[in-house]
């Protein structure tokens, strides 16, 4: 037959099978009922449910999602989940069943959420994006999401849900860990590396899945910071901000994208046939699929309102661009009576359909449904994707303050050392939102890496001298400890005993922050979307991830209140946070001797933290979200316009800690930028050049930074932007020559006409470590 047969074009192939299949088979293409209800798990015995057996024998299911993940959303935990060998061995089950036993042999499509890591049992858990963002090392980063592609697809899984492009424009929004930033350029490099790496060279390989950019689009960008909140934006802030990083990564090839739940001047996403037709496909030239969210064609009828009923919503949806539902509920209730009575264009769905099956053809699941369960227990977990966890938390941790040199601290002076605070032994508090269960030996807290660390210097100095120790693990008896209090709450009964171990130390290190730790309790998740549900219940600390929005950025609780009362022993302070979102507490900034923002580094991020507290490793991440001195500075983003103000009566309008920043152990020092030509049209390329010279003790990456400014223009346009970055690593005395090279890509804006434009006249080229430590070059565009 035509469709099995490999020689044939996809496009062939999806047509001839188009040709065999009922209205009810190619509605079941576009529904993806959740993964995890179609088995159960009986101490490792796996049986198909009968629910999910009859809807592939009576049409078929296009679609599965989270098959294999464990949160308490689906109520998966480690007593009850799945192994990365089980996992595999469910999929193929589900697989072999979905291939003999529906009429045409279509086999499903396994959709996971990965974008930090596949979130299934025995998964490595990686930093969360606004981590991997302040890594600038967009390498580094591609090569995690090669390693996150092996690991899901060697469970069956062929589609992630990620990357997430969304441009933060208010870090209250509780989703802020999963972005990337505040600037679009930075995103849409990071957004190319993430698809090239998913998908590889080719996605019938085996190692590869298809990359679904959400959240499309301006969900970063809610009012007040509200999750799925309304968006106020003009179609040229649109096409030159929050849509410019998904262009670029469906320019590399982007097989799959996601609406956002969030309506723009009145229009849901889900619906938006300006964004979803004429953008996306007749624009753009994207030929791929296009998978709601979970919840959204409810939402049109119960939220947005845009529609009367279930069955109205459902059309809507499909007629806009929609091909398929996550979750299923909608489209599995009603598209088939919508083609029977006459409200929906055979034809229309038609197209629906036929981009699932060319996605699945292009994934080789016609030829090889199943996996190798031996392969996934050796892929999923491994020595090496450990280590890139490890690494790349390293590389995204930010040194904001170091005062007097405080850090790296000096193992053999630092004498007893204190480890105070919620985060400092809390496992789960540092591995972010959309993360499974992991068992507690998995994961190194910031307690478990200075421990980890003093340990291995001893016995480094025991192997030296040939002398035997019998006085117990001298690691632990150097290092103390005490959570002093949660995350949330008023309790302060854990202070005398914080307080107690402080005063016994001579190097405090307290580590306090967030936690985006999801909770098993009743009532905490919604179960339409998976997202949590802000709680009450004095165990739940969490204060960050998808539901969970704020009105302030302060420390929670009464965190801010242990620090203080630490400080008042008079001893040098060093603050970890560990988070989701930027942190505004100025006491800590003015009274802490050394702070280093890790947000949420994963489950190697404690010893990466011990790395960088003891200079093994050289700190050299840098903002790439503005931290501001108070919560009424928002929204505080570098790249607004010149015309937003001045000052507040109380405050400037400078962030504490701008974008772009981060302190190193060592000093560089910056020439003044050169350009290959002092004019250009439209059509040249000039190369701008900077030595950058290491000029202090340590080794260290650099992470240089262009900003261009267009001095006059037609429209109003930011002080500075960001237009290209590069990452070097320099000894002690090197000196570096890196190079720019500047286009009509560097220099261009939306024009009146909703098209890209280079006016002629004066443009900037700043270069720096940071948006607010820069030289100046002076470039003229002229008229063609």
């Amino acid at each position: 037959m035509t469709y099995k047969d490999q020689s044939k074009s996809v496009e062939e192939r999806v047509q001839h099978l188009l040709s065999l299949m009922t209205t009810e088979e190619k509605v079941g293409q576009l529904t993806q009922p959740f993964g995890w209800q179609t088995y159960t798990n009986d101490q490792g015995n796996i049986t198909l449910n009968e629910s999910f057996k009859q809807q592939v024998e009576n049409g078929g299911i296009g679609s599965l999602y989270g098959a294999l993940r464990a949160d308490p959303w689906t109520g998966v935990t480690l007593e009850n989940g799945l192994s990365a060998r089980e996992g595999a061995e469910a999929v193929n089950l589900i697989q072999r069943y979905a291939v003999e036993h529906s009429r045409l042999g279509i086999p499903i499509l396994i959709g996971e959420e990965c974008s930090h890591g596949h979130m299934a049992i025995d998964g490595t858990v990686y930093p969360v994006p606004l981590l991997l963002g302040s890594t600038w090392n967009v390498d580094l980063y591609r090569e995690m999401c090669q390693a996150v592609a092996r690991e899901t697809r060697a469970q069956g899984g062929a589609v992630t849900y990620s990357p997430v492009l969304d441009v933060v424009r208010d870090p209250r929004w509780g989703r802020t860990e999963e972005c990337f930033g505040e600037d679009p350029y930075l995103i849409g490099e990071l957004a190319v590396a993430s698809v090239k790496g998913l998908q590889g060279e080719s996605l019938d390989r085996g190692d590869t899945v298809a990359a679904t950019l959400k959240h499309f689009v301006g969900y970063g960008s809610s009012e007040g910071g509200r999750n799925a909140g309304p968006v106020h934006m003009g179609w040229r802030e649109l096409l030159e901000v929050d849509l410019y990083p998904f262009r670029k990564a469906v320019e590399a090839g982007a097989q799959s994208i996601m609406p956002a739940y969030n309506e723009i001047d009145g229009t849901p996403c889900t619906v938006n046939t300006e964004l979803l037709e004429d953008v996306l496909r007749k624009d753009w030239g994207f030929d791929g699929l296009v998978i709601t969210d979970c919840g959204a064609i409810n939402m049109l009828a119960s939220g947005h309102d845009v529609a009367a009923d279930g069955m109205e919503a459902s059309v809507q949806a499909i007629e806009a661009g929609i091909d398929m539902e996550m979750s299923g509920e909608m489209f599995g209730q009603y598209l088939v009576q919508a083609v029977a009575e006459g409200k929906l264009d055979v034809q229309v769905l038609d197209q629906a359909a036929s981009r699932v099956l060319a996605l699945k053809f292009k994934l080789g699941l016609f030829e090889q449904p199943y996996v190798d369960a031996d392969r996934a227990a050796e892929v999923i977990g491994s020595k090496a994707h450990v280590q890139l966890a490890r690494q790349l938390a390293a590389e995204g941790v930010v040194l904001l303050k170091n005062e007097a040199d405080t850090l790296p601290l000096s193992i053999a002076d630092a004498g007893q050392i204190a480890v105070i605070g919620p985060n400092a032994d809390q496992a789960y508090n540092q591995l972010g939102d959309y993360t499974s269960p992991q068992p507690r030996s998995k994961v190194a807290t910031v307690l478990d890496g200075i421990r980890s660390k003093l340990a291995n210097r001893v016995n480094e100095q025991t192997e030296k001298s040939s002398v035997s120790t019998l006085t117990g693990d001298s690691s632990t008896d150097q290092v103390l400890y005490a959570p002093g209090c949660r995350i949330k709450g008023d309790s302060k009964e854990g202070f005398e005993r914080a307080i107690e171990v402080a005063s016994q130390a001579d190097t405090l290190i307290m580590v306090v922050g967030g936690s985006s730790a999801r909770d098993f309790g009743e009532g905490t998740i919604d179960l339409k979307t998976g997202a949590s549900n802000v709680s009450d219940n004095s165990w739940n600390d969490m204060e960050c991830g998808e539901g969970i929005d704020r009105m302030t950025l302060g420390l929670a609780g009464v965190q801010l209140k242990l620090i203080q009362e630490i400080h008042k022993l008079g001893k040098k302070l060093v603050v970890v946070y560990i988070n989701g979102r930027p942190i505004t507490e100025p006491w800590v900034d003015e009274h802490a001797d050394a702070i280093l923002e890790a947000w949420y580094p994963g489950q190697e991020g404690g010893h990466a933290i011990a790395d960088i507290l003891f200079g093994d490793v050289n700190p050299s991440g840098k903002l790439t979200i503005s931290i501001p001195k108070h919560v009424g500075q928002l929204p505080i983003y570098y790249n607004g316009k010149r015309s937003r103000g001045k000052r507040y009566l109380e405050e400037d309008l400078e962030p504490r800690y701008a974008f772009g920043y981060g302190l190193s152990y060592t000093t560089f020092e910056y020439s003044e930028p050169k350009l290959s030509a002092e004019s250009m049209t439209a059509g040249d390329t000039v190369t701008v050049s900077v030595n950058v010279t290491n000029t202090g003790r340590y080794a260290g990456a650099e992470v240089i930074q262009m900003y261009i400014s267009d001095v006059v223009s037609s429209l109003t346009r930011p002080a500075k932007e960001l237009k290209g970055f590069a990452k070097v690593n320099l000894k002690p005395g090197e000196t570096q020559i890196v190079e720019f090279h500047i286009g009509a890509e560097q220099l261009q804006y939306i024009g009146r006409d909703l098209k890209p434009v280079v006016e002629p006249g004066q443009f900037h080229i700043h270069i720096g470590s940071s948006v607010n430590d820069t030289q100046m070059a002076e470039l003229t565009v002229r008229e063609a």
